[in-house]
């Protein structure tokens, strides 16, 4: 538990903990911290009894299980799908949330971040969009799955 301030979230999971991180800027904590309990907050006032429940719902329907990487063969260069690490589809969707919440404008990013959390759990918004563009580029480009290096 976290309290500096008027700032209180309890970390009750590591992937909270993580997105924490992720959100914080040139090292300061402090505000990552505040801006996840004001994101909560605004989860709570718009009808949501669990904040932690929606932030892992949207995360399992946001993190993408294939994805293309590009790999050379004979002179070509084909998009090839590979199943992702569990570390890089936390990474990937964590990205995902934040870029299409940074690119709104016009209010408090909490809330933002909050509205895109949300529609993830019920699988809309911009990052659940990302996670399908990408399937539908893996669907496109099953015919060169054979060149994955399967490790």
């Amino acid at each position: 538990m976290s309290t500096k301030g008027n700032v209180t979230v309890a970390i009750k999971s590591e992937r909270i903990a993580k997105f924490a991180n992720y959100i914080m800027k040139e090292g300061k904590k402090t505000l990552a911290m505040k801006i996840l309990s004001n994101t909560f907050e605004a989860i709570k006032q718009k009808g949501h009894e669990n904040p932690e429940e929606v932030f892992e719902k949207a995360f399992e329907n946001v993190m993408p299980r294939i994805e293309v990487r590009p790999k050379r063969v004979g002179g070509s260069i084909y998009q090839v799908p590979q199943e992702v690490k569990p570390k890089r589809q936390f990474a990937l969707a964590v990205r995902w949330i934040l870029e299409s919440a940074r690119s709104k404008s016009g209010g408090e990013f909490s809330n933002f971040l909050a509205q895109e959390l949300i529609e993830a759990s019920q699988e809309t918004g911009n990052a659940v969009k990302k996670k399908l563009e990408t399937y539908k580029m893996a669907e496109a480009n099953k015919a060169f799955a054979r060149f994955a290096n399967n490790r």
